[in-house]
């Protein structure tokens, strides 16, 4: 195809977005007129900057970044708790030390935060209840979580919740674990509560109840848009496996 039918293409395409897209009409001016130049600089003043604010270009992004500088978020991480010393700062160092496999620096980051009025921040209980559980210290993140919720009774974090269930099923308090499972399935938003329900069902023998609620699943993931599905590819996959499929 000739470069001109090509590049005419590209303008009309361009036109019609910045028509859809409700775009200054300034731009199908330049970009009729200018049809190199206006291309390009439509290109990067309108249309990357869109792509780039969602998730999927911000998780590339992010995953590029890391693969050609593994250690940046880190640096930042820890210079911003180093001149800040705020909640916000300590957690995020926190987050990324647990990221990395370093528990017990998470563990430490953490609880050098929880002082003074911060002594039981929610944020910075939920963390360490995190980075205790991933160290196999399941008494510990249950304690966290404890104290998160006797301190902050109207804090919510659906993420803290299905955590608080695992760490009783890993004690071995399988009567609560069951009972806290039920709860966060009904209305964590995704399928992994539902998942994790299961294969707790399954561990205590109520099997044909596991079936049905992975079952369910697979139901709601045939009905959902295709960008959810691609969220929950990882828990949908799990669910198969468990029915054997």
């Amino acid at each position: 195809m000739p470069i001109f039918i090509v590049s005419l293409l590209i303008q009309v395409a361009l036109v019609v977005h910045v028509i859809k897209t409700g775009r200054n009409f300034l731009w199908i001016w330049v970009l009729m007129l200018l049809p190199v130049a206006g291309t390009l600089a439509y290109l990067f003043v309108e249309v990357v900057p869109d792509l780039l604010r969602t998730r999927p270009a911000r998780t590339a992004f992010r995953g590029a970044r890391r693969a050609i500088d593994p250690d940046r978020d880190l640096r930042d991480a820890s210079a911003n708790a180093s001149l800040t010393d705020t909640v916000a700062a300590k957690a995020r160092l926190g987050a990324e030390l647990a990221r990395r496999g370093d528990y017990s620096g998470a563990i430490e980051t953490y609880r050098s935060g929880m002082r003074g009025l911060y002594v039981f921040d929610p944020t910075l209980l939920l963390g360490l209840a995190e980075a205790q559980f991933a160290s196999g210290d399941a008494a510990g993140a249950r304690a966290s979580l404890d104290a998160l919720i006797a301190h902050n009774p109207d804090f919510k974090s659906t993420g803290g919740h299905l955590l608080y269930a695992r760490a009783l099923d890993a004690e071995g308090n399988l009567t609560k674990a069951e009972s806290e499972f039920r709860a966060i399935a009904a209305y964590y938003p995704g399928a992994e509560a539902k998942v994790r329900l299961a294969q707790f069902l399954r561990k205590i023998g109520k099997n044909a109840e596991a079936d049905a609620t992975l079952e369910e699943v697979l139901k709601i993931a045939e009905l959902a848009p295709r960008h959810v599905r691609r969220a929950q590819a990882e828990w949908i996959a799990l669910a198969k496996h468990e029915l054997g499929r």
